[in-house]
């Protein structure tokens, strides 16, 4: 029984599981199924938030070590039926991040627990206080980022050569960053209600700007990806290989 184990673990490692034997190899060191996101979506723009400081934390993210960004293979491969389709529709793909180490989640659960650091309040979470941000779900110690198949993304608009008008920005912690905020994502219908912002109620977002999450979103869910319910930029293939993986190497060039 003990040589039949053995044998088995390095098969389930080649079938890319998650299992004891191989998790540290999977998770930590092996990044042959991914590939540099530009190299399968040529056309992207890439705007790597948790490189620079310009992000929730303020400071660079541990483990991005360059301005790149890095996919699954399957995740990639999709993402390019995504670009191809927005292309012939004036748009390009803008990307904030895509695969995201364990280390750098680490970070961010570092940062929510130092409740004094609220440097970059007023531009990211205004509304709340940071000691909700576990109770709320805006900080978790697991991403689906890490298991490489997951995106951030906005639209660019080939025609006026500016990121398209969303109504919010990336990495707000709000209910105005829900795809539903003033609208019906399921239909595309405006509605306008905006009474999920009690905090200030007269915040909301046009029929424009809704429609511009739409069309990311139709475009998104049209090539294999799911949405999420709270941030209207994030997608996750639905056939994620890696569905219980949470890696860890580096983001960095392939």
């Amino acid at each position: 029984m003990k040589v039949f184990k053995n044998f088995l673990v390095p098969v389930l490692c080649l079938a890319g599981l998650m299992i004891a034997g191989c998790n540290k190899e999977t998770a930590e060191e092996n990044t042959k199924w991914f590939v540099t996101l530009t190299d399968a979506v040529p056309d992207a723009i890439l705007e790597i938030r948790y490189y620079g400081t310009y992000n929730f934390v303020g400071a660079r993210i541990d483990g991005y070590e360059q301005p790149t960004a890095l996919l699954t293979k399957q995740a990639a491969d999709s993402l390019r039926a995504v670009s191809d389709d927005l292309i012939k529709q004036g748009y390009r793909l803008k990307i904030y991040d895509a695969y995201r180490p364990q280390k750098g989640v680490d970070h961010f659960v570092r940062w929510a627990a130092d409740l004094p650091d609220t440097k970059m309040k007023k531009f990211f979470y205004p509304d709340l206080n940071k000691d909700v941000l576990f109770d709320q779900e805006y900080i978790m110690e697991k991403s689906g980022h890490t298991r490489g198949s997951t995106v951030d993304l906005t639209l660019f608009d080939m025609g006026t050569e500016k990121e398209v008008d969303m109504g919010g920005t990336f990495d707000w912690f709000g209910p105005e960053s829900h795809p539903d905020f003033c609208g019906n994502p399921e239909t595309g219908e405006y509605t306008g209600d905006n009474s999920a912002s009690p905090a200030t109620p007269k915040r909301s977002i046009t029929e424009e700007q809704f429609n511009n999450r739409m069309i990311l979103r139709r475009a998104m869910l049209s090539h294999g990806f799911k949405p999420l319910d709270s941030e209207w930029w994030h997608f996750t293939l639905k056939d994620e290989p890696f569905p219980e993986t949470y890696f860890n190497f580096p983001v960095k060039q392939l």
